[in-house]
């Protein structure tokens, strides 16, 4: 259904809000970059790029820091459904990852290559230079005991939930300073009840996604499997790689793909001249 039409179905007490909503997602989107343009990385990096390489094994969790302009690539070895991130600013971890507001205002649920994930504070954390599966969930949120005692009848095994409190604890933070997590390699929809679902296919062993830090930042890994994912509890391990990617370009895709991302890193321009970091 064409954008300037599709409000018409609306009628009741949400009709203006719903016809608000597509008027401002069809201007965005006209003004967007086309997005097959994110060409991303090289399959295969060159070894004197890589500064550090993690294996996280099934179930497990890992903190590591990611200082600005470095590229943190979670290579899926095994196919595992579901590994979930938190990202928080290195220099003031009062800032961190915001699910809803990378939503909201990218107007885009399915992040994936050229899309960028933003704080509660408006600016920049990381941005998404490349994604060989494509479809990555920052709307359910990772796996609790409740989760898996549901799923598997086991409310003991290893979960998101508790991985990220233990590695908050590990970093001078706590519960409350966990927020929504943003979990690749989960293809997840809404069905026509409005009910979340898992859709298709999970990865493939060997797909990956490149997280480039816009800042200096503190990233949580949860190696547990998405809360819907099919099959048994079965995570396999993981690798973490950290190499130094190149520069980006004046006119690099991740910075300049929409009006919203540009103002993301105008805040992350103002931020670092603060600091004295431009």
């Amino acid at each position: 259904m064409a954008e300037a039409s599709r409000s018409e179905k609306y009628t009741g007490p949400y009709a203006a809000q719903q016809e608000r909503y597509y008027r401002l997602f069809g201007g965005a989107k006209a003004k967007a970059r086309d997005f097959s343009e994110a060409t991303g990385n090289p399959a295969t990096l060159p070894a004197d790029l890589i500064r550090s390489r993690e294996t996280v094994p099934g179930g497990w969790a890992h903190a590591l820091p990611l200082a600005r302009g470095e590229t943190l690539r979670v290579l899926n070895t095994h196919g595992t459904p579901g590994v979930s991130l938190l990202f928080y600013n290195a220099k003031d971890r009062s800032e961190r990852f915001n699910a809803g507001d990378t939503v909201k205002i990218q107007w885009n649920a399915r992040l994936s290559r050229g899309r960028v994930l933003f704080s509660d504070m408006g600016r920049v954390l990381a941005s998404i230079t490349d994604d060989t599966f494509g479809h990555n969930d920052a709307l359910t949120g990772g796996s609790t005991p409740a989760s898996n005692a549901e799923r598997y009848g086991d409310a003991t095994l290893r979960n998101t939930r508790n991985n990220f409190i233990l590695l908050a604890s590990k970093n001078g933070l706590d519960k409350r300073d966990v927020p929504p997590c943003l979990t690749l390699f989960a293809p997840v929809g809404v069905d026509g009840g409005g009910m979340f679902r898992w859709e298709g296919e999970g990865p493939k062993p060997g797909d990956h996604v490149d997280l480039r830090a816009e800042l200096d930042l503190l990233v949580f890994v949860s190696n547990a499997p998405h809360p819907f994912a099919p099959g048994d509890y079965a995570p396999k391990e993981i690798d973490l790689v950290v190499w130094n990617s190149p520069p980006p370009s004046a006119d690099d895709f991740c910075r300049t793909a929409t009006e919203e991302a540009v103002r993301g890193f105008e805040n992350n321009a103002r931020y670092l001249a603060a600091l004295g970091e431009e």
